[in-house]
Order: C-alpha cells, then structure tokens, then sequence
C-alpha cells in the first residue's frame, strides 16, 4: 500500500488520519504542536519530527492546516515537506487556503518532480471522523486518479472540478455561502426573539421550511443549545470568507453578502467567540460576550 505523510492532525486531519490507518495504510504524521499527535501513536502512525521528515518516505504527502501562512510554513519552511518530497510523489493540499497560493505551491512541487493536487474538503468534525468529507480537486485528472485509493477511506467522494486552483475555488464558493447561511440564521433568532416569539417555535419553523438547508438545521441546532464544541473554528470560517472575497474581487464579482458576514464574524471574535464553532455568532448577535 501507498505510504502516507500526513501534515497537521487538528480538528479535521485526526479523524481523516484515523480513516487511513484504519484502512492499513502506512502513515507518518507531524503536527506543529506534537503532543496532539501522540494519540495517533497508539492507533498505529509513527510520528515525525519535521515535515521534512514525514515527506521523506511518504508516496502521498497530504497537508491539513489553518491558512495560507500555516500552508507555506509546512510546505516550504525550515525542513518543510518539499525538501523531502521524493520524485514522483503526490503532494495534495486539503487545507482552505488561497487559490494564489495553490498555485505557486503547485509549481513547486512540479520543480521537485511531483504532482500536485488541491483538494479540500466540506464538511467538519463530524464528517472527518466517519469518513464522509467531500473532497473538491483541482489538478490533473490522471493523477487524482492515482490516489483515489488514498482519498476513499476518508471521504463519500472527490469530485474534480477542474485544472489547479479549481479546488481551492469551489470550496471558497462553498464556504461563503455557509457563513452567510449561518449569520443570516443567527439574525433571525435574534429577530424572532426581540419580537417575542417562542425560540424553539421559531427554529421549528426555519429548520424545516423554504430556508431549511442542512447547515441551518446543524448550525441552529448548536445554537439553540448554546453548544460550541468545535466543528469549526469561527476564526477560520472568518478567514475562508475573507478568501472569498478576495478572490471574487479578481474576478470582478462583489460578494456584499460576504462583506456583511465578514463584520458578524468580527464583531463575534471581538467578543471572545473566535477559538469556538463558528455558531457561536449568534450568540455576540444577540449581544453576549463570552466568559472566559
């Protein structure tokens, strides 16, 4: 079986990681903060000082991490993976990052004589640990093709939408349109309440009519019980529709929506919500600031 290199075991690579071992593939895992790797130890990864290291003996180096400066550093940092990455490995980015960077990453990974593909993933926390992330994939057909093995254990699909930087784009699209949905959700129930209706008629009513999406019935679910066990950090969805933007704005497309979503997140984060899931903005909607 393919050797794997798994870079970052946070919140979604743990469980993506447990999927790979559970399936017999060998995998070398490295985290920035190593104490949060050590549990996979016990389930069969060996651990990795460097992601240099981790990249040395892998066929498929795999990253999962924060944001676009997280992404360099373990790419092309002090023993970042590219310096180990042997020729004809695959290098695949699941993290939710810039399709600028996707780029340049994948012109480096080509130089060392590697395929690169971009590949994050929707869902969170739930769907890594169950194997039921979507992967999104920009790259060459052929060589998504070639580590669909690697890719099925994690995940319900990997659909590819196109050539490099596809990926990064489609789930920036996706995520905008989560966070709107979530701040959109969060006013209502701060609407709803103000005027005096019964919460729990009101989300009865939004779950399971016209705007009954299933982020709005997960996310109001977590609001309405105050439950903010990450799935996914606020601050990172805030970072995501700040991509977005950004990237919409090359395409000349303005996302007003993503403007106003972008000032909820802050103003959550402001008040001590942002290292919570993200429905937590509903609660600095609705004016509370956490107790920390």
């Amino acid at each position: 079986m393919k050797k794997i290199a798994f870079l970052g075991v946070g919140v979604m690579g743990s469980g993506m990681t447990t999927r790979l071992l559970d399936a017999g593939f060998p995998v070398t895992v490295w985290n920035r903060n190593a104490t949060r790797a050590e549990p996979l130890r016990g389930k069969g990864a060996a651990i990795a000082a460097s992601p240099r290291e981790a990249a040395a003996t892998a066929d498929v180096v795999i990253a999962m991490v924060a944001d676009d400066g997280a992404s360099r550093a373990v790419w092309t940092g002090k023993d970042g993976a590219l310096e180990g990455l042997r020729d004809g490995a695959v290098a695949i980015e699941c993290s939710t990052v810039s399709p600028e960077w996707v780029t340049e990453l994948a012109g480096l990974v080509e130089a060392r004589g590697g395929s690169f593909l971009d590949a994050p993933v929707t869902g969170s926390r739930p769907q890594a640990a169950n194997g039921e992330v979507l992967f999104l994939v920009g790259g060459d057909a052929a060589a998504l093709d070639g580590v669909r093995d690697v890719l099925r254990p994690m995940s319900r699909d990997a659909v590819h939408m196109g050539p490099v930087a596809s990926g990064a784009r489609m789930k920036l699209v996706n995520n905008f349109m989560s966070a709107v949905q979530a701040v959109a959700l969060g006013e209502a129930l701060a609407f709803s309440h103000e005027c005096g209706l019964d919460p729990v008629g009101a989300m009865h009513v939004l779950a399971n009519g016209a705007p009954g999406s299933p982020l709005v019935k997960t996310v109001g679910a977590r609001m309405m019980a105050h439950d903010y066990g990450v799935n996914f950090f606020l601050r990172l969805m805030r970072k995501d529709v700040s991509y977005a933007s950004d990237e919409a704005k090359r395409h000349g497309v303005e996302l007003r929506t993503a403007a106003a979503a972008l000032a909820r997140f802050d103003q959550a984060i402001a008040a001590g919500w942002g290292d919570v899931d993200f429905a937590a903005v509903a609660e600095s909607i609705a004016g509370r600031t956490r107790e920390t």
